[in-house]
C-alpha cells in the first residue's frame, strides 16, 4: 500500500464560525473519529504554516492585512458567509501551510501522497476577497509553492465540490502551467464555472453537473471529459479539491454521491503525476456522509479499495 500522509491539527477546531454555521469544527472532528472507528492510523505530517508571502503569491496585500485585522480585532467580515474569530487566523495559516507540508513531504519522499484535513477551507477565496466560508486559497497557495518554489513545471488541480472554485480558477486563469478541472452543479453558489470559461492556455475545463445527478453521471463525467483532459495535461503533480457535499445527504448540494463514491473517484486519478498527489478538504456538511468519504477517500489513496 501507499504510504498516505494525514495533515490535521486540533488547532484547526479553534477557528469559530458560531452554533449554527454550516462550516465548524465538528465536521474535523467527525473525520478523526471515522479514522478511528475504521482503524485509520496515518503518518502525520507537521505543519509549517504559511507565511504572508506564502499568502501574497496568490492573495493581494490589502486582503491579507484585511483578514490579519479582522481576525485581530474579532471584527466582521463584509461577506455574512464568512465569519472569523481571533484564533481563525491561526487556523487559516494553518489550512494553507498544511496543504504546503503535504507537498513538500511529497516530493522529498517522506510520504507517496496524502490528505489534508484542513479548514477553514479555500476554493472559493479570491486574490482580494474572502467568500464561501474560506478565508485564503489553501490549493491555490500550494499549487503557486510547487510551480514558483518548487520547480515543479506542470500541476493539475482537480475540484470536485459541489460548487465551483471561483477562486481557484480565478488565481490560474492565465497559467499555462497549471490545468484547473472542476465538476460541479449548476445552478449553484457561487454562479461561475461556466463550459465557456476556458483560461487565456485553454487551461480551465468546467464540467456542469445537473441538481439530481448520481453516481453514473459524476462517473461518466470523469471519464468522457475531466480524465482525457487531464491525462493530455501530462501534469508532474496532483492537487484535489475533495468537496464531500455532492454526497446525497448533504444540506448544501443537491447530487446523489454514495460515501465509496469519493474512493472510486479517487481511484480514477490517483495513478496521475506518477501517483504524486495531494488532496485537501473542501465542503461537506453532513457529519456522517462526512466521515464515511474521508474514510474511503483515504483508502484509495493508500491503494486499499
Amino acid at each position: 500500500m501507499a504510504r498516505t500522509g494525514l495533515v490535521y491539527s486540533e488547532e484547526m477546531l479553534l477557528h469559530d464560525t458560531g452554533p449554527s454555521h454550516p462550516e465548524r469544527p465538528a465536521r474535523l472532528k467527525a473525520i478523526m473519529e471515522a479514522f478511528e472507528a475504521a482503524g485509520l492510523h496515518p503518518p502525520r505530517i507537521p505543519i509549517t504554516p504559511a507565511t504572508e508571502e506564502d499568502l501574497l503569491r496568490v492573495h493581494t496585500e490589502d486582503h491579507v492585512d484585511e483578514i490579519k485585522a479582522t481576525c485581530a480585532l474579532n471584527g466582521i467580515y463584509p461577506d455574512p458567509d464568512t465569519p472569523m474569530a481571533r484564533a481563525s487566523w491561526r487556523a487559516a495559516l494553518l489550512a494553507a501551510g498544511g496543504v504546503m507540508s503535504a507537498c513538500r513531504a511529497v516530493l522529498d519522499g517522506s510520504v507517496d501522497n496524502a490528505f489534508c484535513a484542513v479548514r477553514p477551507p479555500g476554493h472559493h477565496a479570491e486574490a482580494d476577497r474572502a467568500m464561501g466560508f474560506c478565508l485564503f486559497n489553501n490549493i491555490a497557495i500550494a499549487a503557486r509553492w510547487l510551480l514558483d518554489v518548487a520547480g515543479v513545471k506542470r500541476v493539475a488541480i482537480f475540484d470536485w465540490d459541489v460548487h465551483h472554485g471561483n477562486g481557484t480558477q480565478q488565481a490560474f486563469y492565465n497559467d499555462s502551467n497549471l490545468l484547473f478541472v472542476s465538476l460541479h452543479q449548476h445552478p449553484h453558489y457561487p454562479g461561475t464555472g461556466w463550459p465557456f470559461e476556458r483560461g487565456t492556455h485553454n487551461n480551465i475545463l468546467n464540467i456542469q453537473m445537473p441538481r439530481g445527478s448520481g453516481v453514473e453521471d459524476w462517473l461518466g463525467a470523469i471519464d468522457r471529459a475531466a480524465l482525457p483532459e487531464l491525462e493530455r495535461f501530462k501534469p508532474d503533480f496532483l492537487l484535489i479539491s475533495a468537496g464531500f457535499d455532492t454526497h446525497r445527504l448533504d444540506p448544501l448540494g443537491g447530487q446523489l454521491l454514495e460515501s465509496d463514491t469519493y474512493g472510486i473517484m479517487t481511484n480514477r486519478v490517483k495513478g496521475l503525476a506518477n501517483g504524486r498527489v495531494v488532496s485537501t478538504l473542501e465542503g461537506g456538511y453532513d457529519l456522517t456522509a462526512l466521515g464515511e468519504s474521508c474514510v474511503a477517500h483515504f483508502r484509495a489513496l493508500q491503494g486499499a479499495v
